[in-house]
């Protein structure tokens, strides 16, 4: 993994020659060593392939950005920072306190009072209502609005699942979802809906929720449609990008040429043409990568993210407590939804949707919130070994205790 992200700054630096991306490869290399240090040191129960899978993207990521603009990468390794502190502390926070089950209404209304902001007073980008500007910062509420959302359902469930508790959860979902609708967010919308259909459906077990839910995203999905003009300009460029490779096509098209001229091993960073994928950086950094590190490294990078999902899935099997295990298997189906959104749009398999790539693409918000994530679930799986251990050390004491007594009443 660190010669991976070696290699590529020494070839970034040996065609460029520019002293900047030097000095940005060692504050990085000082950064993550210093993340792996600290959870070495403090903990030590952490998932090693969690950490190692979260540094793996986090280093493809800076490369591939430092490639196609050092100042935005310089800007991405900022929210970097703020995101690793983030990410250290979090663990502590969760074994500490136990009250994150008690705020219910506490995400309900922070999530959907930060969606309607955006609702109301956000910037359009790209035909929906995305993020908010503060002083030449733009913030992307509805990226860390999913992790409350999250919160909010686990915590109405984990004590109770049933029709009355699954009513009041859909309906204030249902808020959360339209209001993203409204602001004409649909990959958000799509995220949030799905993530609710996987929560309900472990908590009450029964596959004809999940089987109605996934009849009426179809149903939503045709009225999203008909509905809004950007909508029917993606789903037409998906379709038949060369019809309309001069106006809505040209993203995908410059896409599909980016990938397929990359071919198996790629051209070499700083050899291909990123620059002529609009939005490369976020929506598109797949294609990037595909087209100057090859097809065979874009696949490794697919498995990674699997890899991370599998953990995480694997994570919210093994809690016992059901607070716990709904909260990782919400944050598991976000981030594994994500990758396949965007994955799917950039190589034509569905249309584009607008979704980032967790800890590669460019984008504060998004790398933050995903950093944020990520430390929930090392949190849980230290909590999870904690049990684990304690599991072991009980029947062990116990076995202790009963052979003092056989031992004393040998003797008497």
């Amino acid at each position: 993994m660190l010669l991976i992200h070696f290699d590529g700054f020494l070839v970034l630096y040996v065609t460029t020659l520019d002293l900047k991306i030097a000095a940005f490869y060692v504050a990085q290399l000082i950064l993550f060593e210093g993340i792996y240090l600290i959870y070495h040191l403090f903990y030590k129960k952490a998932s090693e392939l969690v950490l190692n899978n979260m540094i793996m993207l986090l280093s493809i990521g800076m490369i591939i950005l430092t490639r196609i603009s050092l100042a935005k990468a310089i800007r991405q390794f900022i929210f970097l920072t703020a995101g690793s502190v983030l990410a250290l502390l979090i663990p502590v926070i969760l074994q500490k306190m136990s009250v994150f089950r008690r705020l219910t209404w506490v995400y309900a209304g922070i999530g959907i009072l930060a969606l309607l902001a955006v609702c109301v007073m956000g910037s359009y980008s790209y035909g929906a209502k995305l993020s908010i500007s503060f002083g030449g910062i733009s913030i992307q509420p509805s990226e860390f609005v999913k992790i409350l959302f999250v919160f909010y359902i686990a915590s109405m469930l984990y004590n109770a699942a049933d029709l009355k508790q699954v009513a009041i959860t859909s309906g204030v979902s249902a808020v959360f979802v339209l209001i993203l609708v409204a602001s004409k967010d649909l990959g958000g919308a799509l995220l949030y809906f799905f993530t609710y259909l996987m929560l309900i459906y472990a908590a009450t077990r029964r596959f004809y929720v999940f089987a109605g839910g996934l009849g009426v995203l179809v149903v939503a999905a045709l009225l999203g449609y008909r509905l809004f003009s950007h909508v029917q300009t993606r789903v037409a460029a998906w379709s038949d990008p060369l019809s309309v490779i001069d106006k809505a096509g040209y993203q995908i098209c410059q896409s599909l040429f980016a990938i397929g001229t990359g071919g198996w091993f790629g051209l070499g960073l700083n050899q291909g043409l990123p620059s002529k994928i609009p939005v490369v950086e976020k929506d598109f950094v797949f294609s990037a990568i595909a087209e100057e590190m090859g097809g065979a490294f874009a696949i490794c990078l697919i498995l990674v993210c699997i890899s991370c999902f599998l953990m995480i899935f694997n994570i919210s099997m093994q809690m016992k407590d059901k607070f716990y295990k709904l909260i990782a298997l919400g944050l598991g189906s976000i981030y594994a939804l994500q990758v396949f959104l965007t994955i799917g749009g950039v190589t034509k398999f569905i249309p584009s949707t607008g979704v980032t790539l967790p800890l590669v693409s460019y984008g504060g918000s998004s790398l933050l919130s995903t950093m944020i994530i990520f430390g929930i679930i090392q949190g849980l799986y230290i909590i999870q070994s904690d049990q684990a251990a304690e599991k072991v050390e009980k029947p062990a004491k116990r076995s202790d205790t009963d052979g003092k007594k056989r031992k004393k009443q040998i003797q008497s």
